[in-house]
């Protein structure tokens, strides 16, 4: 991080009143939401929901939530059975998690905000958008899975293997810590849902304008993959943080923050598929003849 990062850092983290945790239960599972707000936001300051991935938290978030509270309302969640939250009695599908997160927005009085879900947090953010339009003004997948072509328990693993193995000590240390505290059991049953749900067809429903970013150096979320997702989308696009990899809102969490809030201030735009399509067809061209 340069010293100008550190610096904009420092003055977004003043701009921020200090973080409220409190655990809110919705049809008996038990969620955790932290919250953080800027202490002067504009009349019109958009709400941030902030959604982690499989056997991950809110933490791996801290980052980008001071970023993004600088100008706005910020929610940051530890979801049914991670966290340290209460783990429901039986496996949770991605459409339930998705209606559950719409009823919490109205526990919250949240009446329309900004999803950001990674990894798996992006089918649950994607659910949220298809079931609940009126409820998400813009959409914001980071690294989001699952690519068709690599649906299978061994592939993901070898895909994460490939992307710890670089990632920051500092990011690896919180998701290390989350994964114990979620447990190999809960994990596992999770997995499940998280490889057989569609993402790139249920963006097809979504109303709401789209950002996918990932890594340039994601073995993840491939750059094919992300692609795609942005062309599927009526109204979608795709940026890549160049250096990074999965964590990267952990690991470039000012660039990320940044490019969030300018895709919460643009304008649905009709005009996307084109752009979309060159830039999928840009991946297939870069990565012919490589794995994603």
């Amino acid at each position: 991080m340069t010293s100008t990062d550190r610096a904009r850092v420092e003055r977004r983290r003043a701009a921020a009143v200090p973080a409220r945790s409190r655990s809110i239960e919705v049809d008996g599972h038990q969620f955790t939401v932290h919250s953080l707000k800027s202490t002067s936001p504009s009349p019109d300051a958009p709400t941030y929901l902030l959604v982690h991935g499989i056997g991950a938290s809110h933490r791996y978030y801290r980052r980008v939530q001071r970023s993004l509270a600088a100008i706005g309302h910020t929610h940051s969640l530890d979801l049914p059975g991670f966290g340290g939250t209460r783990r429901p009695v039986r496996p949770l599908a991605v459409e339930e998690y998705g209606a559950l997160l719409g009823r919490l927005l109205d526990r919250l009085e949240v009446p329309r905000a900004v999803l950001v879900g990674h990894s798996m947090g992006a089918q649950f953010v994607t659910e949220v958008a298809r079931q609940r339009p009126d409820a998400v003004s813009h959409l914001v997948l980071i690294g989001p899975v699952t690519d068709p072509r690599r649906s299978t328990a061994v592939q993901q693993a070898l895909g994460l293997t490939r992307d710890v193995a670089k990632e920051s000590p500092s990011g690896n240390l919180i998701v290390f810590r989350d994964y114990l505290e979620c447990g190999p059991r809960w994990f596992s049953t999770e997995l499940v849902p998280m490889l057989g749900y569609r993402t790139d067809l249920a963006l097809g429903e979504v109303r709401s304008p789209i950002l996918v970013i990932r890594g340039t150096n994601d073995p993840v979320s491939g750059s094919i993959w992300c692609a795609s997702l942005a062309a599927a989308a009526p109204d979608g696009h795709v940026f890549e943080v160049a250096g990074h990899r999965h964590l990267v809102h952990h690991s470039a969490a000012v660039q990320t923050a940044a490019i969030i809030e300018g895709h919460a201030l643009r304008l649905p735009s009709v005009a996307h598929p084109a752009s979309c399509r060159a830039t999928l067809a840009g991946a297939k061209a870069r990565m012919l003849g490589t794995t994603q």
